[in-house]
């Protein structure tokens, strides 16, 4: 099985502001500001762990990426 692309939901948005924000390999929507940002840097850290190891999102094994996602959301 191979991971094709991440989808990030924020249920707390509130404020009545539609926030999306898409990459090549995921799609993040809702959220209040905060959520959304962390989301988004949540994002950028897994994006430059796969890179550092030399991979892309569907060449990495579904439990690699979800280690790794738990990794950059600390």
């Amino acid at each position: 099985m191979r991971i094709s692309g991440l989808l990030g939901v924020g249920l707390d948005g509130d404020d009545g502001h539609r926030r999306i924000t898409k990459g090549d390999d995921f799609v993040l929507v809702g959220g209040s500001s905060e959520t959304h940002e962390r989301m988004q840097d949540t994002m950028i850290r897994f994006g430059e762990a796969l890179e550092r190891r030399g991979k892309t999102l569907q060449e990495a094994e579904p439990a690699e990426v979800v280690d790794l996602l738990r990794e950059s959301q600390e």
